[in-house]
């Protein structure tokens, strides 16, 4: 910027490829989350708008610090309220939409999908932000400069994903095929009692022919902890719903004993292959984790 009213042809370089590297940052980001939300065209192009904005946000940041217009950038801080509200807005329209799905999400795994975007605008600011300093900091000027502001938002973006990217059930366990066994009315799975729900014969063999579960075993004891959350259980049996469809009947149950968590249906799609891969990428909830070495510490320190 000049320091009066007009941008200099320098600036409006920093300011169009700061923009274009945050909004890659948001379009990246939200491709990573298709399998949560959003899963149609209108929700991708409300939070890419939001991600644009955010992008420039960043973007303008320094070059109105540089030309000592700070009013421009008290903005930043009606951004924050602006993706506070974007969280908000995603809590009321995932939780208005649970009457409509084949099995609710529970208010944890809603709480963590309206988090993680809100988040994700941030990087789109961040990345702006860092690309904008770049380019301008370099000693190389033109084209060269540009490419090395590029280069540093693309780096900064990885390690931002990587810093943020969550933990699934996968990580902490081990998911197996279950074996189903209808007794009368009760259902049981690998001999663990899951339900006395199946009172009619059209319900028993309903289950018997098309019913599937898995078993999810725990790879240390302390594991339990995030598994046997009833949040955690649910948001695992909704993304098996979701991916395969509801026939009839679902059930989640945990062993007391042992820890193993199991996850049974009826299916619209019969296929234990999915079945056992999107229970296996089901999100670790943020308001179940526990990090098991930081309580120790903290027990040890009384």
């Amino acid at each position: 910027m000049s320091g009066k009213e007009f941008l200099t042809t320098s600036d409006l370089h920093i300011i169009i490829t700061a923009i274009i590297i945050g909004t890659f940052a948001r379009i990246i980001t939200l491709k990573e989350d298709f399998r949560q939300y959003p899963s149609y065209p209108n929700g991708y192009l409300i939070h890419l708008i939001t991600g644009f904005v955010a992008a420039s946000l960043g973007a303008v940041a320094v070059p109105a610090l540089l030309s000592k217009n700070f009013i421009a950038v008290t903005f930043l801080t009606l951004a924050i309220q602006q993706f506070r509200d974007v969280r908000k807005m995603e809590k009321e329209s995932l939780i208005d939409l649970e009457e409509t799905e084949f099995t609710y999400r529970g208010k944890a795994y809603i709480d963590g999908i309206a988090k993680t975007f809100e988040a994700r605008n941030y990087f789109s600011l961040v990345v702006a932000l860092i690309t904008s300093i770049t380019i301008k900091i370099v000693p190389f000027k033109g084209w060269v400069g540009i490419i090395v502001g590029i280069a540093v938002g693309l780096v900064f973006l990885y390690l931002l994903i990587r810093i943020s990217k969550g933990k699934t059930i996968g990580d902490i366990a081990q998911v197996k095929t279950g074996k189903i066994e209808v007794k009368g009315s009760e259902l049981f799975v690998d001999g663990m009692f899951i339900s006395n729900q199946l009172g009619s014969d059209q319900a028993q063999k309903l289950f018997t022919d098309e019913g599937m579960a898995v078993v999810i075993y725990p790879n240390e004891n302390h594991f339990r902890i995030n598994l046997e959350n009833f949040g955690q259980r649910q948001a695992a049996l909704f993304e098996a719903t979701r991916s395969l469809g509801l026939k009839r009947y679902h059930f989640t149950r945990r062993d007391f004993e042992n820890g193993r968590v199991v996850v049974a249906l009826i299916p619209i799609k019969k296929d234990m292959d999915a079945f056992i891969e999107v229970v296996k990428k089901c999100p670790l909830l943020e308001s179940v984790k526990k990090s098991n070495s930081v309580m120790k510490t903290n027990l040890k320190g009384r």
